[in-house]
């Protein structure tokens, strides 16, 4: 069968937008040789700050799953007035500029806010610290976890929970028994998705903690300081860490289970 003229146009688009997307990465990732990933992954610095933004990830994730989930299915079972205003807020950070998060997130944990000196005389510091690149991790991988676990408790019929209320189960053990095992494939994709947003930072969390280093921060300062041949290395690393949280939220929503 002949092919209509549209459909070359959308193979040729297809054609350059793949090429525009992988052409930069393919140059970055073969651009330093074996030996020299080798060393880059052997510098002590290098390691501590690609475990370093794994864990804050990680944690930013854990914090997102822990006071994310409840939330999320409160508005995938509840309609209330206002509920758009409250979806629209929940997504504020993801169109936000990063530097601006940064900033936002240093206004009310700085000493001039009451929040600020409240942390203070908690001994819990913002700026420069861990905490600080934990919470400018969740700010910013939030949404994505919320969303995700939104859409998986929407694709679950509220019958199936109803019939388990009815048959003498609590609400808390109907969401434990009944939801959350029908919505697990959707929460895991949000936790990754989360990582993932919050592993790639960089413009909020040089602001509020240059140091200790993160892996895009470390990139960011060899660049400055070194060039490419010294910043390549530790972006390609970087790279495959993303890569494999890539492969496994492809895999997880490769294959969905039937929804009763």
């Amino acid at each position: 069968m002949k092919k209509e003229p549209f459909f070359w146009v959308t193979v040729s688009c297809g054609f350059v937008i793949g090429a525009f997307i992988l052409l930069p990465l393919i140059e970055m990732m073969t651009a330093p040789s074996a030996s020299m990933l080798k060393k880059t992954i052997q510098d002590k610095e290098v390691v501590k700050s690609i475990w370093l933004s794994i864990y804050t990830a990680g944690s930013a994730a854990s914090i997102s799953f822990v006071v994310g989930t409840p939330f999320a299915y409160l508005l995938a079972r509840t309609d209330f007035r206002g509920k758009r205003l409250v979806e629209g807020i929940i997504d504020l950070p993801i169109v936000i500029p990063h530097p601006v998060v940064g900033i936002a997130i240093l206004s009310v944990a700085g000493r001039g806010h009451w929040l600020g000196r409240l942390f203070e005389e908690l001994g819990i510091r913002i700026m420069g610290s861990v905490t600080g690149i934990i919470a400018v991790l969740t700010f910013v991988g939030l949404p994505f976890y919320i969303n995700a676990a939104k859409s998986g408790f929407e694709s679950i019929s509220p019958r199936l929970e109803k019939v388990s209320r009815s048959l003498g189960a609590s609400v808390v053990s109907t969401f434990c028994r009944i939801t959350v095992p029908l919505a697990w494939r959707s929460m895991l994709v949000g936790i990754i998705m989360c990582s993932a947003r919050a592993i790639s930072e960089f413009g909020a969390v040089v602001i509020v903690a240059y140091h200790p280093m993160i892996a895009p921060v470390m990139i960011y300062e060899r660049f400055e300081a070194y060039g490419l041949k010294y910043s390549q290395p530790v972006a390609v690393w970087l790279v495959f860490i993303c890569l494999a949280l890539f492969l496994i939220l492809r895999v997880l929503t490769l294959r969905r289970p039937r929804q009763a």
